[in-house]
């Protein structure tokens, strides 16, 4: 797979406020449409209602369009906010989202609270095993920018150890070891009876983003493609 380096045009961090002001509510009003989708019992005709709704408003968002991959949001050099990621993106609606935030000892250790309702549904109750691997895929990634160590998925080994209710969880990752362009980091989401899943996973820094952030200066953060939040 290959991945394009260049990044999107840099924005003042006022400009990056006001947009995370407007569209992160956006965003979570559209997160509310989906679990309502899921869970509504209403009748045929307000079904057939909404439907109409929903594509008129479809309709007015189409009328203006960024073409491929959103990307992410840069200021000064230094990637703030990644908007279109799965898990943390500000305008993706299929984001939890996962806020994960540097805590703990060890190194490159993040952690983060997440709720998960009915759009991450597998077993009934239950989170679909292959949404609790794409959150540790992220929170690794995260602990191996935290520690500068960026990377990307080389392998993620998934150990279920339970059953992940829906509903609050807590996210658990830091960094086991590197060498070289490689980082070895675990992780873990815990329910409220413990941990349910474990993972492992190994990250490798490509040639190409070495040579990136070989001409970057040493004060400055991994860019967000490597699972950085802003």
């Amino acid at each position: 797979m290959s991945v394009n380096p260049d990044r999107p045009p840099e924005i003042s961090p006022e400009e990056l406020a006001e947009q995370v002001a407007l569209y992160a509510p956006f965003t979570q009003a559209v997160r509310e449409l989906v679990d309502a989708t899921i869970r509504t019992t209403v009748d045929a005709d307000t079904v057939r209602a909404a439907q109409a709704e929903v594509e008129a408003i479809t309709a007015r968002l189409r009328e203006q369009q960024i073409e491929g991959s959103i990307g992410a949001h840069f200021g000064h050099g230094r990637a703030r906010q990644p908007w279109g990621n799965t898990v943390v993106g500000v305008r993706n609606p299929v984001a939890p989202p996962v806020q994960a935030v540097r805590e703990g000892d060890r190194e490159g250790e993040v952690r983060a609270a997440v709720v998960l309702g009915a759009a991450y549904e597998g077993p009934p109750g239950l989170v679909h095993g292959g949404v609790s691997a794409l959150l540790l895929d992220q929170m690794l990634g995260n602990a191996a920018a935290a520690a500068r160590k960026p990377g990307m998925t080389a392998y993620l080994n998934t150990s279920y150890q339970r059953p992940t209710p829906l509903g609050p969880l807590r996210l658990e990752a830091w960094v086991e070891r590197s060498e070289g362009p490689k980082t070895w980091a675990r992780g873990r989401i815990i329910g409220p009876e413990g941990t349910t899943v474990e993972a492992e996973g190994l990250f490798v820094l490509p040639r190409w983003a070495r040579d990136l952030l070989a001409q970057r200066s040493a004060t400055d953060a991994p860019p967000s493609m490597f699972g950085e939040q802003g």
